[in-house]
């Protein structure tokens, strides 16, 4: 075998194990971020739920009606809403504005968040986005998923 021959196929040898590594990097960083997303809605959706859970305490110590159950708008009671919270959907239609955002539809007392990275997300066919339901039902006010959300193996209630 010839040198230059040789040496053409040692250099395909290592593109092609460079590309393979590269491939499987970029796979799992796009898990890993996915990972990191299902965290970041599972400690918004805690926040919110403990947001609720305090407004109802404070209610019943001082004996007034709670504000959450006014509004309805968790988000409202936080100290700080998230950076990605874009507000209150007008009119609604069960749809998240774009990737990577919260927002509250007043019309059904909903929030609903859409992925960034949604890898390994089970939902409905035709659910836009992920919703869950504030409800009135008995105080304090609970959150609940409209539909059954598993991702990354995760169920996100």
């Amino acid at each position: 075998m010839r040198a230059s021959t040789r040496r053409g196929l040692e250099w395909s040898l290592l593109l092609l194990i460079i590309l393979l590594a590269a491939g499987f990097y970029v796979r799992e960083f796009r898990l890993v971020q996915a990972q990191g997303e299902v965290a970041a809605v599972k400690t918004t959706l805690g926040a919110l739920r403990t947001a609720l859970l305090i407004d109802h305490l404070k209610s019943l110590v001082d004996g007034t009606a709670s504000t959450g159950a006014v509004q309805r708008n968790p988000f409202l009671l936080l100290d700080h809403a998230p950076v990605n919270y874009a507000g209150v959907l007008a009119g609604g239609a069960g749809r998240v504005l774009r990737p990577g955002t919260w927002v509250f539809d007043a019309v059904c007392g909903c929030i609903g968040y859409e992925p960034l990275y949604p890898q390994d997300l089970s939902t409905p066919v035709d659910a836009p986005g992920l919703w869950w339901r504030v409800s009135a039902e008995a105080p304090p006010l609970q959150i609940h998923a409209l539909q059954r959300y598993v991702w990354l193996g995760q169920a996100l209630d």
